[in-house]
């Protein structure tokens, strides 16, 4: 490389860190206009550092690290969630179940039983409070590793979320490399998810736990591509239980135990063995997730859970895509919001999708199965009713392992949606949201339809 591209490479970086620590330190997200320049000022220094120091990988993972260290002492300016996530580990730590309770019950009582309470409370919102926390065990198991390391200070819990979070993400590096390399694709794909800063201010920034998910996730793939099913099976579980986002992709493993290797006559196995050995993964998969539920079970446990669950589909809404089109539609025809109909519809909708692309659509390969991945999870989003930003991260880490793009410009675009908290109090403007969505769609149908394959044979080897 020249002196002048490693020069750039280190200013770029320098940048890069600058926008980064004013957003953490000195951005509110009800600032739409300054928040918006720091978002395409980093994805202007991210898309050059990539291309100057793509096959740098030491170099951009030790950058990547470091803008999330930017956000260490910071608290979250972009989401409130994390108050609920603290309150989750400071009532595992007290031995109370944080599923058989609601925070706006104890407030109401004067009853605080934990460090901090109001301020919590204040801090996640009523909305928040009122409802059954719904975060599967393993991310609960994060709040409470928090809870034990600083029951009684806010940034402590922060930072040590932020941690976790941060490790995660190392470990995606690690095992995201390793599947990229037995997938015989290019090791610096990676880096359209540990490098965007959709990843690093959603996730650092904002702790969400997707990384912990995708961790697993990752390490799950790589294993399954190692034919080490089992180990696969658990930590597929290990993911569905920070996240259950997951679930949706059950379905779309059937060709791969079913149908993989079929034509290697020295690997194939008879139909029932693969039946089995399908089955068999499920049941692992069930059998763990019950597992770490169990610390927390309760006759109560389950309906809680549900309702909680069951809120998504039914009263929120959200930066949301057809879901908006049927809602005015519903508007034309009965006069009112039909979120009660739609919301009951969409999940359907969407398991259709799943079975169609599971049984009649080429899934035999790891790239085929993570492509049907991508799109029976984008299906989802595009037709939910709720799509806050941080659902994206899942889309972008599968892109990784694909041909497709469209998750990263859906990155890029998804700022808009936080236009809405720009008003007092907030409203979307839906002007923004069909920006967004015309240059996804528009992107995607590029990709599918209009773009040439690129180097289309030997993508077509790979699978």
């Amino acid at each position: 490389m020249s002196f002048s591209r490693k020069h750039s490479s280190i200013t770029l970086a320098l940048v890069s860190i600058l926008l980064y620590f004013v957003f953490a330190y000195f951005l509110e997200r009800t600032a739409f206009y300054k928040l918006l320049f720091l978002w395409i000022g980093l994805f202007t220094t991210s898309y050059f550092l990539y291309q100057y120091k793509k096959d740098d990988f030491y170099f951009l993972a030790s950058i990547s690290v470091l803008f999330r260290l930017v956000f260490l002492f910071s608290i979250p300016n972009l989401s409130q969630d994390f108050y609920r996530f603290i309150w989750d580990g400071r009532m595992i730590l007290e031995g109370l179940n944080p599923y058989l309770s609601l925070p706006e019950t104890f407030i109401e009582q004067n009853n605080l039983p934990i460090p901090q309470a109001r301020e919590l409370y204040e801090g996640m919102g009523q909305m928040n409070g009122s409802h059954f926390t719904n975060y599967p065990p393993l991310n609960q198991l994060c709040f409470l590793i928090a809870a034990i390391f600083s029951n009684k200070s806010i940034i402590g819990n922060v930072i040590t979320m932020r941690v976790i979070i941060i490790l995660a993400d190392v470990g995606i590096l690690y095992f995201g490399k390793k599947l990229l390399e037995k997938l015989r694709l290019p090791v610096y794909n990676i880096f359209f998810y540990a490098l965007n800063p959709f990843i690093i201010i959603e996730m650092t920034g904002n702790l969400h736990f997707e990384p912990v998910m995708l961790f697993f996730f990752v390490w799950c793939l790589y294993k399954l591509q190692q034919k080490k099913w089992i180990w696969s099976a658990i930590l597929l579980a290990c993911s569905i239980s920070v996240k259950l986002i997951p679930l949706l992709f059950l379905p779309l493993f059937f060709q791969w135990f079913i149908k993989n290797d079929l034509k290697d006559s020295a690997n194939s196995y008879s139909l029932k063995l693969r039946t089995t050995k399908l089955v068999s993964f499920y049941i692992i998969i069930f059998i763990t997730i019950i597992f770490l539920f169990s610390p927390f079970y309760s006759t109560r446990l389950v309906s809680n859970y549900i309702n909680s669950v069951g809120l998504w589909f039914k009263n929120f809404e959200f930066n949301a895509s057809f879901y908006y089109v049927a809602r005015e539609i519903g508007y034309l025809f009965r006069g009112y919001n039909e979120i009660a109909i739609i919301g009951k519809i969409t999940p359907l909708i969407t398991i259709v999708f799943l079975i169609v692309i599971t049984f009649f659509r080429k899934n035999r390969s790891s790239i085929q199965l993570i492509t049907a991945m991508l799109f029976g999870l984008s299906f989802y989003y595009f037709t939910s009713s709720t799509m806050h930003p941080w659902y994206i991260a899942t889309l972008l880490i599968l892109s990784v392992f694909t041909k497709y793009r469209f998750p990263i410009i859906w990155s890029l675009v998804v700022i808009l949606s936080y236009q809405a908290y720009s008003n007092q109090p907030w409203k979307e403007n839906l002007w923004f949201i069909i920006l967004e969505y015309s240059i996804v769609y528009s992107f995607l149908i590029w990709e599918l339809f209009i773009k040439k394959p690129i180097q289309k044979i030997e993508w077509e080897k790979l699978l």
